[in-house]
């Protein structure tokens, strides 16, 4: 294999890795008034883009997800008329 070869092929490859959707964990909340409909194509999105729906909240409306960036950035445009709201996850401590 030639070097100019193999140099390109370490550069497509490096490439590939920067490209790699970074995986974040969030909570996506929704006003009390949004349709469940929203809620569910959301977690749908998340869950086909290769995420994970990791805890569903029953006192407010939302859910806990670990998920790439580009489907958070979907997700915020998917209902617009609702205003997903999402936080990354993280502990909060009293001191």
């Amino acid at each position: 294999m030639k070097p100019s070869t193999l140099f390109a092929t370490v550069l497509a490859l490096a490439a590939g890795v920067v490209a790699v959707d970074q995986q974040k964990q969030v909570v996506v909340t929704y006003p009390s008034n949004t349709p469940d409909w929203v809620v569910s194509q959301a977690k749908d999105a998340i869950v086909a883009a290769g995420g994970v729906i990791t805890h569903e909240y029953n006192l407010i409306k939302g859910f806990a997800a670990t998920a790439g960036e580009k489907v958070l950035e979907t997700v915020k445009t998917m209902g617009s008329a609702y205003n997903a709201l999402i936080e990354e996850d993280e502990v909060i401590t009293i001191s």
